[in-house]
């Protein structure tokens, strides 16, 4: 399948690869489960050698529906069960949570889902909409995974910029003790109120900041770099980038309005980062955008670093 989804659901609108079952309302958790195609356990079993010799300190991770192995780990790994990353994305939200996507990825090895929180913020006369995004291995490759997404309604795009002032994401390792380790993770991501304030407060200093034309073509080859002696199809495809870039902060229709400030330009680089198509597209080319969203975009910390400290 493409990008190596497995299983999932939408809601409304059909996601990057066009896979998955339909539905019209974001369900509930316990449908959820259902829907996403999440609704197994993770079994962990000992390993045995050829001779049947027991392997000490290790186990693997088995699928119970199709006793498929997503992963070996060593026995100090703690499983995280889909439902129960869905009941702690309810104790944290409250009640009446809903589930715009969630679904596996790789065979089953990763988990995800994204969750609208129940809150809406007018930020710079614009409705800005926070997200939680959950993601979890049961192969051992990666931590668990919560992050705050807050996405523009008008356009979708996602900006979670890395601010200095307040945190955005949180992750925990599969040992120790995992209730401890969620009621940690519970008590930071309620800072979310005080991380939409910081942002709040950094798209007002955005939007105050005026940048020219010709600073904004340097932003732009800093953001895009030529090569050094590129050849004449590297010359041509960083060129052809570079122009998308430059379209989508002077020609967007919804960022018309905002005047020529490091506001509208750091919404241009997201819809840049967030939504173009690469020169290349390799299979796990909507996978990496996904990780992007978790773990912040480097291109538009890039753009947001430039801009504080222009």
């Amino acid at each position: 399948m493409a990008a190596n989804v497995e299983t999932m659901f939408y809601v409304r609108e059909k996601p990057w690869h066009g896979l998955g079952v339909k539905v019209m309302e974001a369900p509930t958790s316990k449908d959820a489960l259902i829907v996403a195609g999440l609704d197994w356990k993770v079994e962990q079993k000992p390993i045995f050698t050829e001779t049947n010799q027991l392997i000490p300190g290790y186990k693997a991770n088995v699928r119970d529906i199709d006793n498929k192995t997503l992963g070996v780990v060593s026995d100090k790994y703690k499983v995280i069960q889909n439902d129960e990353a869905f009941a702690f994305t309810d104790a944290l939200l409250g009640e009446g949570v809903r589930y715009e996507t969630a679904g596996s990825l790789k065979g089953g090895k990763t988990v995800w889902m994204l969750a609208r929180l129940p809150q809406e913020y007018i930020i710079g006369g614009e409705h800005i909409c926070p997200y939680l995004v959950f993601s979890n291995t049961h192969d051992g490759s990666g931590a668990v995974k919560v992050a705050m997404t807050p996405i523009r309604v008008v356009c979708s795009n996602t900006l979670n910029l890395c601010l200095s002032t307040a945190k955005r994401s949180w992750s925990m390792i599969h040992t120790g003790d995992i209730n401890q380790k969620l009621d940690e993770a519970k008590n930071t991501l309620f800072l979310a109120q005080n991380y939409m304030t910081e942002l709040g407060k950094e798209f007002d200093s955005l939007n105050q900041k005026k940048i020219t034309d010709k600073e904004i073509e340097e932003y732009i080859e800093l953001l895009i770099p030529m090569k050094d002696n590129p050849t004449p199809l590297q010359e041509k495809n960083i060129l052809k980038l570079r122009e998308d870039l430059r379209a989508r902060y002077y020609k967007a229709p919804d960022l018309k309005d905002l005047g020529h400030t490091a506001y509208r330009f750091i919404n241009a680089v997201s819809d840049f980062a967030t939504h173009s198509s690469p020169l290349r597209k390799n299979n796990n080319y909507q996978e990496n955008v996904f990780a992007k969203t978790m773990n912040g975009n480097p291109m538009i910390d890039r753009a947001y670093k430039m801009l504080c400290t222009a």
